[in-house]
């Protein structure tokens, strides 16, 4: 779609994404705070310790996603963890988050990283369904766990 453009963030795009990115928290159940997102997001790009990339719609933007770079020790090779992935719910259907993981997907080749990994929630059929017609695996073999070290 000639409309659809998808770029890599960079400081001037901090609003644009910290909005996508409040919503996409919500998505997530976490309490709306556009402060948080603004600094977190802002502190991301500043140090660059992300790759955001950035969906636009007639110039507006529409979805993004973040890749960490990380390190897989298994296979002794750099990967990204795309960790975020959300486009706009008014927008959805037009293409975006497809052309946003492809476009992840040729960033990860540019950057030599061997391989991309992301979790979603199993209940979140569409997005499972979108990666896996793009190519993306289930992990069956390995589960997931996590532990909070910080209260809250």
């Amino acid at each position: 779609m000639t409309n659809l453009v998808i770029k890599q963030a960079s400081a001037s795009d901090v609003a644009a994404v910290a909005n996508l990115f409040n919503l996409y928290r919500q998505f997530y159940e976490q309490a709306p705070d556009q402060t948080l997102a603004q600094g977190f997001i802002e502190a991301r790009i500043r140090n660059n310790e992300s790759v955001i990339l950035l969906a636009e719609f007639k110039g507006e933007a529409v979805g993004f996603c973040q890749l960490y770079p990380s390190f897989c020790s298994v296979i002794a090779a750099p990967i990204y963890v795309l960790y975020d992935l959300f486009v706009h719910p008014e927008q959805r259907g037009i293409g975006a988050g497809k052309a946003l993981l492809l476009a992840a997907e040729a960033q990860a080749k540019r950057a030599g990283m061997k391989r991309m990994d992301l979790t979603t929630a199993k209940t979140n059929l569409t997005a499972q369904s979108l990666y896996e017609s793009l190519g993306w695996v289930r992990d069956d073999v390995f589960f997931t766990y996590n532990k909070h070290v910080i209260s809250e």
